[in-house]
């Protein structure tokens, strides 16, 4: 938690960025697995976190904006709680420890929501993403679900947006304090990586470390040697020569703030001409991207410049053809890197992505394009100091992708489909790092984690 004064500044600028009513706020509650009693790892909400900075199921924070006050609803543990929990403090105290003064049960805020809302108060919600939210927010103000989804404001989702956007020293610090974390994951994935091991041991390998250093993994480990599915979960492959492992793993610190690190290395520990080949093309996408991210440049100029140089690097090994201008306009680098940049990072590992990809990665005078590959960007807009964001360019070779564009001669007249062919078992290449947008200009956050091919290697030696 970080000092009071944090969370009471953090309610004072939302309560400035409304006009007018209430805000509220729900944390979370605990979420059964396979019975009541069996749960699983509990995770707070992170806007609830951001203002109310409190790591415990069962609360609610209200920010009364024309009484320029905030209360923290919750109610106070009984003998069954503590006979299983232990002593746990009570809400008042919670309350000042964040700089509250105001408490209250949960009673009470029913209470409070339904006089609101009879007396035609503003009560201001960000959209909800749970059932059990929608459930206990109806039940509380005595409304049914659409009467809840009525009460999304699109002004606290902004405001929200607004102050999470700009990340303070702290929150930097924490953040970096979990590339950290990873940095020993995807190392330590790295010198799994030989034959006869199977996807399941690295991954499990680098969970435990996420654990063991106070947090879990920031998002369910993506780890295969079938890197040319982008999001692949499955951990069941014996790793064997001649392929790569895409490793895409972060931490969450104790404050649950996030890291987001992809590595690729081959099994064995030795890249072939045709793997290093491709992982250069890609690594100097990263490497080149991360320089021109920079204060008022937009994030969908940095991504158009990764897909040119992917384009200019496969069009030198003959796999790309014509004008890469006209290639990257026409969306033909696709076929290879099918995905956006990057997104937003902090408390949430595609940050407030819950509030709208568009809210937070988009604004009103640059809108998401349509196209394939650049409709998968999450952030488009303008970079800001303060900003923390990822920046993962990929290069894959999808067979069902592969097949699909070239039965339709899909920009035949820039893709050399009998050259594809010849590396279409190659996988894929993802190489991912947390950048800080600085008054300056950039900075990749945290620990350096080998990144070159002969970082790498060096790396992988037994």
């Amino acid at each position: 938690m970080f000092a009071k004064e944090v969370y009471w500044q953090r309610r004072k600028m939302l309560r400035e960025e409304l006009g007018d009513g209430i805000i509220l706020i729900p944390g979370n509650e605990e979420s059964s697995m396979n019975y009541r009693a069996n749960t699983y790892h509990f995770r707070q909400d992170s806007s609830f976190l951001y203002f109310f900075g409190i790591d415990k199921p069962g609360f609610y924070g209200v920010c009364d904006v024309d009484n320029d006050k905030d209360t923290l609803y919750g109610n106070d543990s009984d003998i069954d709680d503590i006979i299983w929990m232990g002593e746990q403090p009570a809400v008042s105290d919670l309350a000042a420890r964040v700089g509250i003064d105001s408490s209250a049960s949960l009673k009470e805020l029913g209470d409070v929501l339904k006089q609101a809302l009879k007396s035609g108060r503003k009560v201001h919600l960000l959209p909800p993403y749970r059932g059990d939210h929608m459930v206990a927010l109806a039940e509380l103000m005595g409304v049914d679900y659409e009467g809840v989804k009525n009460l999304v404001s699109q002004e606290l989702i902004a405001a929200v947006v607004k102050l999470r956007s700009i990340k303070d020293l702290s929150e930097i610090r924490e953040i970096e304090k979990a590339v950290d974390v990873a940095s020993i994951m995807h190392t330590t994935a790295m010198k799994m990586a030989y034959p006869g091991n199977y996807e399941r041991e690295l991954a499990g390998a680098i969970e435990g470390i996420a654990l063991s250093h106070g947090g879990p993994v920031s998002f369910p480990v993506i780890l295969s040697m079938d890197g040319q599915t982008l999001h692949n979960h499955y951990h069941g492959n014996e790793l064997r020569e001649g392929r790569m492992v895409v490793c895409d793993a972060g931490a969450e610190t104790a404050m649950c703030y996030a890291s987001d690190i992809t590595r690729t290395f081959p099994v064995g520990g030795k890249f072939s001409t045709q793997q290093s080949d491709i992982y250069n093309i890609v690594l100097k996408a990263n490497t080149e991207t991360i320089k021109a991210s920079i204060p008022g440049r937009t994030y969908r100029e940095v991504h158009l410049m990764a897909a040119r140089i992917i384009a200019g690097g496969l069009k030198e090994l003959g796999l790309m053809k014509g004008d890469l201008d006209e290639a990257v306009a026409a969306g033909a680098h696709a076929l290879f890197f099918p995905h956006g940049l990057g997104h937003m990072l902090g408390l949430d590992v595609h940050d407030m992505e819950g509030l709208g990809e568009n809210n937070v990665g988009y604004s009103e005078s640059l809108k998401r394009s349509e196209q394939f590959g650049t409709a998968y960007l999450r952030l488009g807009r303008e970079l800001e100091p303060g900003f923390v964001i990822t920046n993962e360019p990929g290069c894959y070779f999808i067979p069902a992708l592969i097949d699909q564009w070239k039965g339709e001669h899909k920009h035949a007249q820039f893709i050399n489909y009998d050259q594809v062919e010849k590396y279409r078992g190659l996988g894929g290449v993802r190489i991912e790092d947390d950048v800080l947008i600085t008054d300056a200009g950039s900075k990749v956050l945290g620990t350096p984690i080998p990144k070159t091919v002969d970082e790498v290697e060096e790396t992988m030696k037994v």
